[in-house]
């Protein structure tokens, strides 16, 4: 090749290359591949290729690929070549200046080959100098010695989506199984927008509900149009810039009414001769729904009748009088034969049989009868005298026993009044005992020990912090004595329950709990700690000693509040797990967690479950204070959740509920099926009621009381369906009935509850009835099949087999645990575990032990070890670990197990089963 001189000049951002050519046609070709290219950063010759490589076309490691523009927000364009010894952009087919080039060079490792990457940044002011005029674009060209490449083109576009649709859907009122078209054309925008429909603010899956089809335009489809299917829908259409929302179209889904078959003829309504008699018919197969139209023409027709007269019945002419016998009595009888009553004729009134006491000539015993009863009379004379004066001399003895134990020492803060009360219920039995012989029947009457009181050494409260003392102080579980003592009451409330509803709904934070006392359980507690307890309802709320401050007396209530009454605000997916119960009243100090327990209606598969507690704050909106498997253990509130319990630890008292969202429609709730019928029944028809219900306690102690009322009786064992997150109603139906003794009233084949219904808990004890007719009041005997199943999902079925006409089964059955426990426990009788015991037990565990033998253990021991982070968060860690303990065995606990487990530790506590009671 014949040399050259290369002479390149810089001016105004551009490379002017001058070559003093030796050949004209060899001095054309290199300016061609050097232009742009020779400068200060970008000389070729420093950077030569290998002798081997020298030859290669660059080939393209990386190209660009087209972007958006969000908002202001430049995008980077990037390309990547080997091997190259220059690259640079063109964009809409102009140069970018080498001073918006950023190049990184590396070597690849393998071929030893130059690898070159160069980036450049495009902003929002660059597209929109030609934006409208055609897209913008760039490309990248790479040189190498040999010759050069250029990129695909990457397009930026500047990304938007416009506010308003084009087309929104449109409400309609469409008939039951009609085919329902809903249009949407989304807004305009770059990139095109995705399009979702939501139904109720739940996005709607055709994959998982085949009765849905969107179109490849957009639209929805709902192939046959359910009762469920009533509701808002929304069309969301959303890109990379933002997400609109249409107006929402109500699709109403009604059902217009079928005439049912007519009923039998009535009987008719003369009672004697011509008269009429009618049958009725009603609108239920199907009942107008949603607007759907009623039936038309009559619901009643009437025809002429002829009833055969009644014939009322008659008296026959009265029998010979029998002999006196030896009760000196004789008798006499007639029958109602002239006529016999026929044809619902009435029967005879008056006696069929008269009795006549014979005379004294007749009668010789009369005498020796009358001696006997006026010698009797005597001796119960005798009788009440004796049994006065031994009353008397038992009440001097009781009163002696009194002032001796006074004289001996006692304390005298402390007062025994079971020694009062057996004096008192000594004294009515004396009463009794005196009384004349016509209540020698009351001999029998036992004292009624039932009533204890349990005497605590040493005074409750101080006389000189009642000022310091919590407003409501004087409660119905303490009362003053004389001298200044106090007795802690165990169990029943001596005053009017009435009273301390009063006083408290004047406070504002009472203004909305219940004022009836069956589903409200209230007492007064001190340091000492105790228990309220809400009957057959799995709800209670333990106070552990120590939780109140020495000096305070608070009066604590824990109450049920019903679910119509307190309208949880549900989005999405969310349910209403537990009851919402009340305990407070809000804003007392505790020093440490109360233990609040009720029952939920989750499957307990946290993996499906996102699970939080709600606390109502004193505005009245629900607030989340806490998310199962997210706690924070410095927060004032933990939570133990068991397979159908759950247990809430908070330093706050107020009103909770547990509510859980589903994550996945492998969700379930438990629900629980109650079959109830007539405990007797005289007609034709029969009823069975079936409720499905959340399975927790509170709603079962609910039905059970409002059958009781209606007169129902249960007539099989409860039963637990899982109830699952997959839109799908519940559907009951009965089979299997003797045809020829029973059919049913139900013109369908089955009766659904909405998905809706159970989910939301807007109804609170759903049920359904389903009406049966047997063709003779003689058929009591009923066998039949109950399905019960969630559609297109699983279900169950039960086989009923039972005698309508005997009340086989009591109300109160043994499905409903019976619980007997005293709903207000104060004190030391509240806990299994003594006072003094639970100190030495905590002082020994809660210190580390290098072994391990100490607080850790024991959880592991009890098989709580799953908490041991929140123990480890508290002061004594033993105490917290023995609250729970507590709660988990209140009806059942065992302080022998207790003790077995102390001794596998290795404490000396383990013989706490042989402690004393004065030493507790």
């Amino acid at each position: 090749m014949t040399a050259h001189t290369n002479h390149c000049v810089t001016e105004l951002g551009l490379h002017l290359c001058v070559f003093i050519p030796v050949n004209l046609v060899l001095t054309l070709l290199s300016c061609l591949k050097v232009l742009y290219i020779c400068g200060e950063h970008a000389a070729t010759v420093t950077h030569p290729l290998p002798a081997a490589f020298s030859d290669l076309l660059p080939h393209f490691l990386l190209e660009p690929d087209d972007v958006y523009i969000v908002k202001n927000k430049p995008v980077t364009l990037t390309c990547r070549s080997t091997p190259a010894t220059q690259i640079y952009f063109k964009c809409n087919s102009e140069w970018v200046h080498q001073d918006q080039h950023l190049i990184e060079r590396d070597v690849d490792p393998a071929t030893g080959l130059p690898v070159m990457q160069v980036k450049i940044d495009i902003s929002r002011q660059q597209v929109e100098k030609i934006f409208g005029l055609e897209d913008y674009w760039c490309q990248c060209v790479a040189w190498s010695t040999t010759g050069t490449q250029k990129s695909q083109k990457a397009y930026v576009r500047i990304a938007y989506l416009r506010k308003n649709f084009e087309e929104e859907p449109l409400g309609k009122e469409v008939a039951l199984d009609q085919e329902v078209l809903l249009r949407c054309h989304p807004p305009e925008g770059v990139p095109a927008a995705e399009v979702e429909w939501q139904r109720n603010e739940g996005l709607i899956d055709p994959k998982t509900d085949p009765n849905f089809f969107i179109t490849v335009d957009h639209n929805l489809i709902i192939k046959q149009a359910r009762l469920a299917d009533t509701g808002n829908y929304t069309c969301v259409a959303k890109n990379i810039v933002a997400r609109r929302k249409s107006s929402s179209a109500t699709v109403i889904v009604y059902v217009n009414g079928g005439w049912s078959t007519w009923a039998t003829w009535s009987a008719c309504s003369a009672i004697c001769g011509r008269g009429w008699q009618k049958r009725s018919r009603s609108c239920t197969n199907p009942t107008p729904l949603n607007g759907g139209t009623s039936c038309e023409s009559q619901s009643v027709q009437k025809s002429a009748c002829t009833a055969t007269c009644p014939v009322d019945g008659g008296w026959s002419e009265w029998s010979k009088w029998s002999p006196c016998g030896a009760d000196c009595t004789m008798w006499r009888s007639r029958e109602c034969t002239q006529p016999t009553p026929s044809t619902s004729g009435k029967d005879c009134q008056g006696l069929d049989l008269q009795s006549l006491n014979c005379t004294s000539e007749q009668c010789p015993q009369s005498k020796y009868h009358h001696l006997s009863a006026s010698g009797a009379e005597d001796v119960a004379l005798y009788v009440g005298i004796v049994a006065v004066a031994l009353c008397l001399t038992l009440l001097l003895i009781v009163l002696v026993l009194v002032y001796r134990r006074k004289k001996e020492g006692l304390d005298a803060d402390v007062a025994d009044s079971s020694i009062l009360t057996t004096g008192f219920h000594v004294f009515l039995t004396c009463f009794f005992l005196s009384d004349s012989t016509e209540n020698s029947h009351l001999l029998t009457i036992q004292p009624d020990l039932t009533t204890t009181t349990t005497s605590y050494q040493g005074t409750l409260r101080s006389r000189h912090e009642v000022a310091g003392k919590f407003s409501m102080s004087n409660g119905p579980l303490l009362e003053p004595l004389p001298n200044g003592s106090h007795t802690l009451h165990n169990g029943k409330l001596p005053s009017d329950p009435n009273d301390f509803m009063n006083r408290l709904s004047s406070q504002t934070y009472f203004k909305t709990l219940p004022r009836d006392n069956i589903n409200t359980s209230y007492g007064t507690f001190n340091f000492l700690g105790g228990r309220l307890t809400l009957p057959n309802t799995g709800i209670s709320l333990l106070i552990p000693p120590e939780a109140i401050p020495r000096g305070k007396i608070y009066e604590i209530y824990l109450t049920i509040q019903k679910k119509e009454d307190m309208r949880l605000p549900l989005a999405g997916c969310q349910t209403l797990l537990s009851p919402v119960v009340s305990c407070g009243p809000p804003g007392v100090v505790l020093t440490r967690p109360v233990i609040l327990t009720m029952d939920h209606c989750s499957d307990a598969c946290l993996e499906n479950w996102a699970i939080r507690l709600k606390k109502q704050s004193y505005e009245g909106t629900w607030e989340d204070v806490l998310q199962l498997g997210e706690e924070v253990f410095s927060e004032p509130y933990y939570c133990q959740l068991e397979a159908e319990t759950c247990r809430v630890f908070t330093e706050q008292l107020g009103r909770f509920a547990l509510v859980g969202e589903s994550l996945s429609m492998a969700a379930a709730k438990r629900l629980k099926l109650l079959l109830f019928a007539p405990a007797y029944c005289s007609t034709l028809e029969y009823n069975i009621r079936i409720y499905c219900m959340d399975d927790t306690q509170d709603l079962l102690k609910e039905v059970m009381q409002m059958e009781r009322q209606m007169g129902g009786r249960l007539i099989d064992e409860p039963h637990v369906l899982l109830f699952k997150d997959s839109y799908h109603n519940l559907r009951l139906s009965i089979h299997d009935m003797p045809q020829a003794h029973w059919r049913s009233k139900l013109l369908t084949g089955y009766q659904e509850i909405p998905f809706y219904h159970i989910w939301s808990g807007s109804q609170q004890t759903l049920h359904c009835t389903f009406t049966l007719e047997r063709q003779s009041l003689s058929t009591c005997d009923l066998t039949c099949t109950l399905c019960v199943w969630q559609v297109e999902g699983e279900g169950q079925s039960f086989t009923l087999d039972f005698n309508i006409s005997k009340d086989i089964r009591p109300l109160d059955s043994d499905f409903l645990l019976m619980d007997n426990c005293t709903p207000a426990l104060a004190g030391p009788s509240a806990f299994q575990i003594p006072y003094l015991i639970r100190q030495k037990i905590c002082s020994s565990l809660d210190t580390p032990c290098p072994n391990g033998a100490d607080w850790r253990l024991l959880a592991q021991r009890l098989k709580l070890d799953r908490h041991m982070s929140f123990f480890a968060s508290k002061a004594s860690p033993t105490s917290v670990i023995l609250d729970l303990w507590e709660t988990q065995h209140f009806h059942s606990g065992n302080l022998n197990q207790l003790a077995a487990v102390m001794a596998e530790i290795g404490k000396q506590e383990a013989m706490i089963f042989l402690v004393s009671d004065g030493e507790c």
